[in-house]
This record gives structure tokens, sequence and C-alpha cells, in this order.
């Protein structure tokens, strides 16, 4: 049994506002109690602050090629516009530098997968960013199924199958319409293997969004994508969370109404296309006034993946109160890809991934002097 303590910190937990001095028992990776020394090992921290491991609800990391441009990056396949067979672990380098540039930021879990060109990409991971194995570092191996509207499949299909946002449209709810026939096929069958469907790969992968097992993960920037991602959800009855929402602090009344999980960002860029033109920081903190559930993303490489701090922190400047901005790079991207059971707040039962500083995460003066991921120290 491997066990310490972690003491004279100030723990920010993510659930209550107010921090506490307590120290805290880790035992075989796990937080085991929150309280008072009482004997053993022990990492004095000397009255620094405590953190969860930041966690990113929707980035590429591991896929991008780092410092090899496109040429290098994995996240999307440009050879068809609807994958929903592919798997981000199949493509994640975890010897990419980029997983220590985000440990160093003290991010320690990411959702990260395919990138947006296709109406349909693939399957989202959530991994630790400290590993050599992907298949080690998986914390929950399919947490959603990505589609994209907008101009990214526009874009890179224009010559081929897509030239306007009701072709995208068009295109996700043909696979949806063919993959419900295909499962009730499956299902009318029962165990009768001769009436069964000859296997498609394309229509099994999506049974699980069919099954409300895993949501689509919509990557959607403007006010009429957000919206059409939320009628298809509706029209087949599947679970659905918002990515980028870029504009949603123009229609926060409404989303608030859907009760959908909304993660915001990259709004640390340059208006690269026409649906970010409205892109600013203040989106996070009108959605959470609202009553959403807010995440805050650098979708890196948009963004590097070890400003995810910053980012929070840029929303508080912009309005944000300063809890909720913390809680939306830890508990609330947790809940966004349905592991908050192991991340995204201190609390006893969960994996002890800390960050440890000398201030607030996220005040851009603060230094990282610490962190943690499953109990062990790597950075």
């Amino acid at each position: 049994m491997n066990e310490y303590w972690i003491v004279n910190g100030i723990v920010n937990d993510a659930v209550n506002e107010t921090p506490q001095r307590a120290d805290i028992l880790v035992r075989d990776g796990k937080i085991a109690e929150i309280g008072t020394y009482s004997g053993g090992e022990k990492i004095d921290v000397n009255g620094l602050q405590i953190f969860p491991g930041l966690v990113e609800a929707h980035c590429h990391l591991g896929l991008d090629g780092s410092g090899n441009g496109y040429a290098g990056a994995d996240y999307n396949e440009k050879n068809d516009c609807t994958t929903p067979e592919l798997n981000a672990i199949d493509g994640i380098n975890p010897m990419d530098p980029t997983l220590h540039n985000a440990l160093a930021g003290g991010v320690t879990c990411v959702g990260t997968g395919p990138g947006s060109s296709n109406v349909l990409g693939g399957t989202f991971v959530a991994i630790k960013t400290c590993g050599k194995r992907i298949d080690n570092m998986i914390v929950k191996a399919k947490v959603a199924m990505k589609c994209a509207f907008g101009e990214n499949p526009k874009n890179l299909y224009q010559n081929k199958s897509i030239t306007s946002r009701m072709t995208t449209a068009a295109k996700l709810r043909e696979m949806l319409f063919k993959a419900k026939e295909y499962m009730d096929k499956i299902d009318a069958a029962g165990d009768d293997a001769g009436k069964k469907p000859d296997f498609n790969f394309r229509l099994h992968s999506l049974i699980p969004v069919l099954r409300r097992e895993i949501p689509l993960k919509a990557h959607a920037h403007q006010a009429n994508d957000i919206f059409t991602a939320i009628r298809i959800a509706k029209e087949f009855n599947v679970r659905l969370t918002l990515e980028h929402c870029t504009e949603g602090h123009l229609i926060a009344d409404e989303l608030a109404k859907e009760n959908i999980p909304v993660a915001v960002g990259p709004s640390f860029m340059h208006m690269t296309k026409p649906e970010v033109i409205n892109r600013s920081f203040v989106t996070p903190g009108v959605l959470h006034k609202a009553g959403c559930r807010v995440s805050i993303i650098t979708d890196s490489a948009v963004t590097p993946q070890e400003h995810l701090a910053v980012c929070a922190g840029l929303a508080c400047r912009a309005g944000m109160d300063a809890f909720a901005a913390l809680q939306a790079i830890t508990i609330n991207p947790a809940h966004h890809l349905e592991i908050a059971d192991r991340v995204g707040s201190i609390e006893v039962g969960k994996d002890a991934d800390f960050v440890i500083c000398d201030g607030s995460i996220i005040d851009n003066l603060t230094h990282i002097k610490m962190v943690f991921v499953d109990g062990k120290q790597v950075i």
C-alpha cells in the first residue's frame, strides 16, 4: 500500500466556494481522507494553495502533430465526411511534447478526439495527460461521438459533397436514420443470427448514441448552428453537448431552457472565420449567470493546452465569478465528460490529481509548484 499525507495546504476543492486549511491523505493513488495529519509519510506544502487537477472538456491534445505542422496531424480524416467508426485512442501520441506542456500548466485530464472537418468525426476519449502508453492513460474510452456544423465541413468538402449548412444537417440525419434502422433490425432479430443485418461498422458505431449511452458532441459556433444541433438531437432523442458555443451569450436565455452542457472556447484566438466574429470572453460568464453548466476550453492546439487556467482568468476579467471560473476548468468539464466520479474536485474517493500553487490557479501571476496525477508527483 502506497500512502502519504499532503500537509499544511489550503484546499480549494472546487465544490465549496471557501477554501479550507486541511491535510490530504493519499492512498494508492486515491484521496483517502481530508482532515488532519495523523502520522506517517508527509509532504509539507507550507501554506501553498491546492487545487484539483484541471480538466478540459474538448481538445485535440496528442492528435495535432506538434512540430510537424498539419502534415503530422491526425485529428481529421479528410477522405470522407462521415466517419463515426474512428476512435481517438488510435491516433493519440502520448510522446507528443504538448502533453508534458499541459501537465506543466496543471491540466491533468482532457477529453480529446477528432476535429471538426467531418459531419461525423468519431469518438472522443478522456485521458490523463501523463503516461507513455495510451491504454494506461484512459479514464473513459468513449465519452462522446463528435459531429460538426458550420464552416469547417463546408470548407473541406466544398468540391466534393458539401456546400451548405443544409447539406451538413441532411448528412447527419441520413446517418442517424440508417443507424436507427440498422439497430432496430438487430433488436428485432434477438438471438437469431440469421435474421441480423450484415455488420456495418459505421452504423454500429452510432448505436451507443441512439441508445443514449454517449452524447453527440456538437461543434457549433453560430447561434443557428447551435439550434440545428439541438433540433436534430431532439428529432432522434439523443443526448447532446455543445462545443465552442461562441455565440452562446447572444442566446443564453434559450440555452438555459435546454439544460445542455456547454463548453465555451477557444476565445483566445484570431477571428479566423466568419462564425467566430462574435467570440468574446464574456460568453462563459453570461451563460453561467443564465443558469447553464459551463466549461471553458482551449480547443488545443488552437490555444495551447497549458493556458487553460489563463483562459479562465480572462473570463473572470470579463465578468465571470471567480469560483464559477474555477469550476469551469475542474468539476464542470468532469461532468461534461461524465467522469466526475474520478476527477474534477478534491473529494474522498476521487483520483489524487492536484495542482499546488503559490496563489490562485486562475491568476496569471501564480506559479505552479507541483502537479500530482494518480497520487504521483509528475511536476
